[in-house]
Formats: C-alpha cells, structure tokens, sequence
C-alpha cells in the first residue's frame, strides 16, 4: 500500500543538517507519482542533490508559485581543489520517466569562484521520456551549466522545458562560462523560457533531433555572451539536427549603459557587454578544425529577431540542408569585435557584422535554403576568439535588461523574481516594445535612455 500524504503539507527545511537525507528518503521510499512539497519562502541548504528514483515522482513548492515565494534550494555541500557538490536535482535515473520539477528556485552558490567539475544545478533526461521543468528559477552554477538534460543512450525522448527564469549563468572569464540551457534530448520542447546572463551558451542544442526551440527570450547582461542559440556541437549526435526547429525567439546583445546625447544612436557600455553570435550554426562556426570536415545536418532556423550589440547575429558555416529564413534585426543594432588573442594568425574572423556564411552552405551540394543578406566569407572558423572593444561609443541605445537591481557581479546576487503567472508571448511583447520606445527616444532626445528595464515589462502571454 501507498503511504498517506497530506496534499496540504510541505517538507520543512529544519532541522538543517538532516535535510538532505529527509528529502532523498521520501523519493527513495514513497514510490511511483510521489510529490515532494517544498514550503513556500523556504530555504533549504542541501549537503548532496535530491535524486529522483521512481516514475511520475515531482519535486514542487506547495501552492505552485510562480514568484520569490518559491523554495530555494541552495546548493551548499563542500567543494576542494574544483571538485565537490554541483547539482541540486538528479533525475537521470533508469526509472526517471515522467518525472517533474515544478515552481522551484535553485542557487548554484557559485559566488565568483572559479568552476567546480561536476554537473550542472538541475541535471535531467537519460534514457527516459516525458519529463518536466516548469516555473523554475536557476541561477548561478557551481558548474558548467544552469539546466543540463542529458541524452542517456541516445533515447532520451520529449523532454519539456518551459516558463523557465535562467541565469545568471557562469563567468565571462576565459574558460570560466557556463550554459543556460543544456540540451540533448530528441523530440523535446524548449519554450517561453528567460535566458538572462548565461556566458556560454544560453541555449545549446546538442543535436537533439525533432526538438522544437521556441519563443524564448535571451539576452547579455552584464557579462558577455559568446552564443544565444548554438547548433554547433557534433557529439553526441553526430551533428544530426533534422527535425530541430528554432523559431520565433528573440536575442538580444549588449546596450548603451550612459546616457544618451543629443543626436548620437551609441554610446558606452560599462562592461563592454556583446553576444557575439547570436545563432551559431555547424561545427566549425565555433570549434575551428576540430571536427575536420563533419557537418551540423538539416535543422530549420526561422523568424528570430536581434537587437543590441553583436559580433555577429547568425553565423552559418559547416552545415548542410540547413533551412534559415525570416530571421531579422529590429531596434537599434551594432555589430562589433575584433580578433582577440586567441584568434587564428592565418585564419583571421570576418568583420562583424549581421549575417555571415560559407559558401559551401548553399554550393558544392550544400543543399541549404539561406534568406538574402547573407554575407559569404572565406573563413567562418571559431568565431568566438572575436572580442568587444574596450570602451567607446559603440553600443547602441535601447533598453538595457537587468536581473531587477543594479549590476549583477558575475552571478553572485539573486536575480529578481521573472514571475510566469501570466504567459509569455505578451512577456516578449513587452520586451520588443521596450527596445523599440528605446529607439523611438534617441529620435525624440529623451533622458529615459539610461532606466533599467523593470522585469515585469517581460510580463507576457504564453501562446
């Protein structure tokens, strides 16, 4: 028999030094479509991570909030000489089908430190299907990502991932990024999700065929951003992205932080903030030879938009039957860089700018359908080693997203709360129309260059 549950109760998070054994009994014990209530407005300091254990089981704050009352999961076990405790939520397990991780916010606890090998806070999908991440607020990672669903033997299958808070994510500090978004599940759902201040990749698509990416918001806030959206890794689906949909979602890149003067589009950015590409597409747009000759494989890029300050908005390079159409640039816009240190001595980047591609694309059997305005250049290869200018009147003016206070340092402060009571589509509404009365201000000479972009202007309706 099933033991009883209380609907109405949740787990306390005293006494602290038991807690992590008094959660993980619960879903090791209590079966099948178990629900773990978290209190509202509760922290709990978490010594190991929570694993899942038996189908349908759901880890969720009791009431379902969607705002600062939320559980907070803190990620508090030791970590020596870059190893140590990473993860919040394991659901990866053999018998983890139809698991759930609703109404909950996670803190990585990372706090400006170098990274910590393991994995990322939430770590999902395995050779499992139909799970769930909901209403979930994950920030500042030990490790290499805020939300990894992970591919199992290549049959993780139609893992949902929406309405989602993400990021701050990692360090802008070479080798010190992290993910937004993970993702290597075949036929999955990835949508109406807020991807601010990942410094990796804010959503990275690692094959992950039949997926559907959509309506997502992705911006750099004070940290740059070295891709939005990366169709990039050849592992571990050997680059096979047919099926894979990317549609509707709008990137932004860094903005003017001063304020406007009279007549002038740019100005500075105090952090030298840029997404350097905002769609990244085939192996060698980022891992230069690497993968010698393979190719990223027939996924379909449509309908996104840009804003803000880029190196470069799509680059295509290594990629057959790729469709890429309607993809466009709206408010203010820059495009800017130059080869950093890393960069190749030979193999020298192009100069930024929206849409860059290599002619093998479309020719020599190619076979892809690209949209006019594509620039063709000579080298496409790892296009990240560009880097921002150091100060300047670069940046165009707009309406700078923020995590709801000042600035953020490298994810160590709590973002504020991106409430997804109301759906998302209005969210992005909001958001395009703040870019825009940006752009509409600089014309008119007004002083609210400079105001914060509130979060709840990102308040919209989930389609």
């Amino acid at each position: 028999m099933m033991p009883f549950f209380r609907a109405d109760a949740c787990e306390s998070p005293d006494p602290a030094n038991t807690v992590t054994d008094r959660l993980n009994t619960l879903l090791n014990s209590s079966g099948p479509g178990y629900i773990l209530r978290l209190c509202p407005s509760k922290q709990y300091l978490i010594q190991a991570p929570l694993v899942f254990t038996w189908p349908n089981q759901e880890i969720s704050t009791l009431g379902y909030p969607t705002d600062d009352t939320r559980a907070l999961l803190v990620v508090n076990g030791p970590v020596a000489d870059g190893k140590g405790h990473t993860t919040a939520i394991e659901g990866n397990c053999a018998t983890c089908s139809g698991i759930k991780i609703r109404n909950l916010q996670i803190d990585g606890t990372r706090q400006g430190a170098s990274s910590t090998s393991g994995g990322g806070n939430i770590e999902i999908g395995g050779s499992n299907s139909d799970q769930l991440v909901e209403y979930v607020k994950t920030f500042d990672p030990r490790s290499w990502s805020c939300l990894h669903v992970a591919e199992g033997a290549l049959s993780c299958n139609n893992v949902t991932i929406q309405n989602n808070d993400i990021g701050p994510c990692g360090s802008d500090s070479f080798e010190e990024w992290a993910d937004g978004i993970s993702y290597s599940c075949m036929n999955g759902i990835v949508r109406n999700n807020i991807v601010l201040g990942s410094t990796d990749g804010a959503i990275v698509l690692f094959g992950a065929p039949g997926t559907q990416v959509y309506n997502n918001t992705i911006a750099a806030v004070n940290q740059t951003l070295l891709g939005g959206i990366n169709m990039v890794d050849y592992d571990p689906w050997n680059a096979n992205f047919t099926g894979v949909v990317v549609r509707d979602n709008t990137i932004l890149g860094g903005f003017a932080t001063d304020l406007a003067a009279e007549g002038h589009t740019k100005g500075e950015n105090n952090d030298h903030v840029i997404t350097k590409i905002g769609i990244a597409i085939g192996p060698r747009t980022w891992f230069g030879s690497r993968y010698e000759t393979n190719v990223s494989l027939s996924g379909t890029v449509i309908d996104n938009s840009f804003s803000g300050a880029f190196s470069y908005a799509i680059a295509l390079t290594s990629a057959k039957n790729f469709t890429v159409t309607g993809n466009t640039l709206f408010g203010n816009t820059s495009f800017i860089g130059s080869p950093g240190p890393n960069c190749s001595d030979t193999d020298i980047p192009p100069t930024p700018q929206p849409f860059v591609m290599t002619a093998n694309v479309t020719a020599d059997g190619g076979g892809s359908t690209v949209q006019a305005g594509f620039d063709v250049v000579s080298n496409g290869d790892a296009l990240t080693c560009v880097l921002p200018p150091d100060g300047g009147d670069y940046w165009p003016y707009g309406e700078q997203p923020s995590f709801g206070g000042d600035d953020v340092d490298n994810g160590s402060s709590t973002p504020s709360s991106l409430s997804h009571g109301d759906s998302s589509s209005g969210r992005i509404g909001g958001l395009i129309g703040g870019v825009i009365a940006g752009v509409l201000c600089v014309a008119l000479f007004c002083w609210f260059f400079n105001r914060k972009w509130p979060l709840k202007q990102l308040e919209r309706k989930r389609k």
